[in-house]
């Protein structure tokens, strides 16, 4: 007897019945009596006579949760069925039923993938047992596949906002250099999404199935740097009252991302640079070496070749790191990605608390395309978040956006130039905007006449 559990995405099938199953039997009585049982336990039941039709009727639908299926068969073994459908859906669980079962045969049945061997002629009460252990286990096994694929999905090249040909060129590096086991190197300003190309990485390599370990160098001192990356032993120092992991250790057979490579202290470099070149460390107080096996992912937003030749960073451990240097962009050099951006933030955060907003204004774009985006796609993110918090309409208007977004010129005048007039046309602006170009009003909020305002306004050329 087979057992096949398969399942749809679509979960409303499988909600309403415990589950599609088809019988495969040559014995008619039995494979009657046997659907009958079964479809009084709440499964829908379908019958085929041999192996061949059987197997015909799984190709035409994929929403069986259980095949049922006789060793022996009039056209091949019931062997052959389970290792047709083990190369078809893995998930798939197998129970062997045989009129004449022995320990050997069911021993040999459970290593080719059966989930079960039982003879003919046992109980009512055992087969249905057996049969709701392996729908329980395969209905574990599509869960677990289907949160790796959301997990795939969140983590995959898929999720890079952008179709300009700078992005598009920066992925397909990315994708070219992810099957292997090659250290890389991620170079850009801060904000550019790095961590974000790092797990992309991480989840189209073989190392998918296997931890992803993140760990930003400017987060902490050398020393707490060291004992994070590398561990330590029990006693190592003062505090040091359990042995304690590395990171290293924990990104065991996956991948270690390093972010902010730049920032790590000269003597955690050196340690760095034996780990690339043997896969081996010593923690803290030990005294002998551990043995990884661990892919690096580094990232920086500084020249680390600048860095490597003025001395402020190991020349060794850069070539070491940048075997692929992968340059990911600023948002500036890629501005023709921006309404995809601003469209994905918008969503999410309206969705997010709850607000019935459909997009943003033509002069709200206008603006923040002008805007260099110095904090780049992380600044866009927090400035789309407050819009979207501020937001009093279905269509964010410009005016809810910053001050720095709105005038970038004027703000960079106001701080380092600093004049009484820059100031003083910089706050006119601010109030024009804030009062949606009511001059009335403005004058009211500044304190001034109206005729005083228009003054102003001629005098400083706004419109």
């Amino acid at each position: 007897m087979v057992l096949l559990l398969l399942y749809k995405t679509n979960y409303t099938l499988f909600e309403m019945i415990k589950g599609k199953i088809l019988v495969i039997d040559d014995e008619d009585q039995l494979r009657k009596a046997l659907s009958r049982i079964i479809e009084l336990e709440g499964y829908e039941v379908l019958q085929a006579e041999n192996a061949t039709k059987g197997l015909k009727i799984l190709e035409k639908a994929n929403d069986f949760v259980l095949v049922i299926c006789d060793v022996k068969l009039p056209d091949f073994s019931g062997l052959e069925v389970l290792r047709r459908i083990k190369t078809r859906n893995e998930y798939c669980e197998v129970i062997l039923l045989t009129a004449y079962g022995t320990i050997h045969d069911g021993v040999y049945a459970m290593k080719q993938g059966a989930f079960d061997y039982i003879t003919k002629g046992d109980g009512d009460e055992q087969i249905i047992l057996t049969i709701e252990k392996a729908v329980e286990k395969a209905k574990l096994q599509k869960r677990i596949q289907d949160l790796e694929t959301k997990l795939e999905s969140r983590y995959s090249f898929d999720r890079i906002i952008g179709k300009s040909t700078t992005i598009k060129n920066t992925i397909i590096l990315a994708q070219k250099v992810a099957p292997t086991d090659s250290t890389v190197l991620l170079e850009g300003e801060t904000g550019t999404g790095k961590e974000l190309f790092a797990q992309s990485i991480h989840n189209a390599s073989p190392r998918k199935n296997k931890p992803f370990v993140a760990v930003n160098c400017s987060a902490f001192p050398k020393e707490l740097l060291e004992s994070e990356i590398f561990g330590h032993k029990k006693g190592a120092f003062t505090g040091a009252n359990l042995d304690k992991k590395g990171l290293f250790e924990e990104a065991n057979e996956g991948t270690l991302f390093l972010d902010e490579i730049g920032e790590m202290h000269p003597d955690l470099q050196a340690k760095l640079l034996r780990v690339l070149e043997d896969q081996t460390f010593t923690k803290i107080g030990d005294t002998k070496a551990t043995k990884v096996n661990v892919r690096i992912i580094a990232a920086t937003n500084r020249d680390l070749l600048s860095e490597a030749e003025n001395e402020n960073f190991r020349s060794d451990l850069y070539y070491r790191l940048s075997v692929f240097k992968i340059q990911v962009p600023a948002l500036r050099d890629r501005k023709e990605d921006i309404p995809s951006f601003v469209n994905s933030f918008v969503e999410y955060y309206s969705n997010k608390i709850n607000k019935r907003i459909h997009g943003v204004s033509d002069e709200f774009l206008e603006k923040i395309r002008f805007y260099s985006w110095p904090g780049n796609t992380r600044e866009l993110k927090n400035v789309i978040e407050r819009a979207v918090i501020l937001a009093d309409n279905e269509i964010i208007s410009h005016e809810l956006l910053p001050i720095e977004v709105l005038f970038p010129k004027e703000t960079h005048s106001n701080k380092h130039l600093g004049t009484l007039e820059e100031m003083e046309k910089f706050h006119i602006k601010k109030m024009l905007v804030h009062t949606n170009g009511n001059k009335t009003k403005a004058a009211e909020k500044l304190g001034i006449g109206v005729p005083t305002l228009y003054r102003k306004l001629d005098q400083y050329g706004i419109k």
